[in-house]
């Protein structure tokens, strides 16, 4: 389990092939000064909100690889090239849940339709797509490349459901966010409990 809440940005610096071209990714994952300090084989971080395994580490030199599937990079955005990376690392029993309860499961991918600034913060709309819709509400918690953040805004579009957030300065700088522009398409996970309540409405009854 995560909580959105963000404990490092790093960044791809390699991408190889695991196999074929029908096949996943080894990405090597650069991290900031003493990242690595605490962390072990087989441990889980996700990226950009995506929980993926360490396979190698090397804390000396501040990297670590994953193997991700031809799936997983079929089903998230921005783990199949370079570039700066938001980093959580599993959450311990007796840490602080800052943000909310994320699993690092990604629902949907979305893309940015808006990203400027708005006052001394930022104006960030995500279109989302229509079936993950009705899991966003007004002042529900959405995970945006694994940044747990609050909804100020819902509107439903044919297209799609666009999110508003607004985003404060300190979050921009410290996270990777700061490097979306418009038609980025961005990892989305919806809120765990918004999940469970949704199945329960829907569950078939079984009857004796």
């Amino acid at each position: 389990m995560f909580t959105g809440i963000i404990t490092g940005v790093g960044r791809i610096a390699a991408v190889h092939a695991l196999g074929s071209s029908s096949h996943g990714k080894r990405l090597t994952i650069s991290c900031p000064a003493h990242y690595l300090d605490d962390v072990g084989l087989g441990d889980s971080i996700a990226l950009n909100g995506a929980c993926m395994t360490v396979t190698t580490l090397d804390a000396p030199a501040r990297q670590y690889t994953v193997d991700i599937s031809a799936e997983s990079l079929d089903k998230t955005a921005g783990l199949d090239r370079e570039g700066p990376i938001n980093l959580e690392k599993a959450l311990r029993a007796n840490d602080r849940l800052g943000g909310h309860l994320v699993s690092g499961h990604v629902d949907g991918v979305g893309t940015v339709t808006h990203f400027a600034p708005l006052g001394e913060s930022w104006d960030l709309r995500i279109l989302a797509p229509k079936d993950l819709g009705k899991f966003l509400a007004y002042k529900g918690s959405i995970v945006i490349n694994g940044v747990s953040l609050t909804v100020n805004r819902v509107v439903d579009l044919p297209e799609g459901c666009e999110v508003y957030i607004n985003l404060i300065p300190h979050t921009v700088e410290n996270t990777a966010l700061g490097a979306l522009s418009a038609g980025s398409r961005v990892n989305l996970e919806i809120d765990l409990i918004a999940r469970y309540v949704e199945r329960m409405l829907t569950a078939p009854v079984q009857t004796a």
